[in-house]
Order: structure tokens, then sequence, then C-alpha cells
């Protein structure tokens, strides 16, 4: 599939999840079931979250994608691994209480919580280690890539 196939398909579906969204919110206007409401809300907000991932691959494919410069890279590391414990605890703590549970539809919606805490934490590390890794360019790196490139070798000065 090409660069534009898969661009296409990204926007196709962008639209389809916003149907999606905009369906869920006209199914529960004026439902008083909290428990009902909220479940459809909560599919709602996953459309949205879709969309919008959807819109960075589409971001991916048609813009420039900056990098990172090695402090804020850093930052982001850190912040990505506390994150990433934190998600670790939630999934302990969800599994724990969840085995805890007898009432079925209490353990339909913990179950759902759990799932979503570990895909979070599994996201997140791919990120740490695919994205965010891949895009932090030190200093170093930087003019190696330039020295790589000077084919007059005129950037002999930056180490």
């Amino acid at each position: 599939m090409s660069k534009q196939e898969r661009v296409n398909f990204y926007k196709k579906q962008i639209e389809f999840e916003d149907i999606i969204y905009d369906k869920a919110e006209e199914s529960i206007q004026g439902t008083d079931n909290i428990l009902i409401r909220e479940m459809i809300q909560s599919i709602a907000l996953d459309s949205k979250k879709h969309a919008s991932m959807l819109n960075a691959l589409v971001s991916m494919h048609t813009k420039a994608t900056p990098s990172v410069a090695e402090e804020v890279g850093q930052e982001i590391k850190d912040a990505i691994t506390e994150h990433i414990q934190m998600e670790a605890e939630a999934i302990k703590t969800y599994q724990e209480y969840f085995e805890t549970l007898d009432d079925e539809a209490e353990k339909i919606i913990v179950k759902a919580i759990l799932n979503d805490e570990i895909k979070h934490h599994a996201l997140l590390k791919t990120i740490h280690k695919m994205i965010v890794d891949k895009l932090t360019l030190n200093v170093q790196e930087f003019w190696d890539m330039v020295e790589e490139d000077d084919e007059f070798g005129y950037i002999g000065y930056s180490k």
C-alpha cells in the first residue's frame, strides 16, 4: 500500500470514528442509568482517542517529524518512565481487586479497566523504546549526521 493510500485510509477511518462517537453520544441522551451512560460514553471516548491516534499517523506521513532536543527527550523519557511505573501499579491494584469480586457487572467493568491499563502499559513501553529513543538526538549524533551528508568535507570542525 502506498503512502498516499495509507493516508487516505487513515482519513476515512477518522471520519468513521467521528461517526461512532456521534452515534454513541446520541444514544445516551436522556439516559438516566449511570452505568449504561458511562459505559457507552467510555466507548465514545475511545473513538475520539482512535481518531486522535489516526491523525498522528496522517501527520507522520504528511509532515516532517521533528527530532526532540536531547534535554527535552530526557524529560519525556523520565515522564514516560514514571507513567509506566504508575500503570504497572494500577494493573496490580485492579488485578488484585478483580479477584475479590463476585458481581458480574462489576467484574466486567473492572476487567475492562484492567485491560485498558495493560494496553496503556505496553504502549508506553513501546513509545519509550521506539519513538522517544529514535527522536532524541544528542549533539554528537547531530554533527555525525551533518558530516555524513557533507560531500565536500567542510564540516570537520565539530569534534
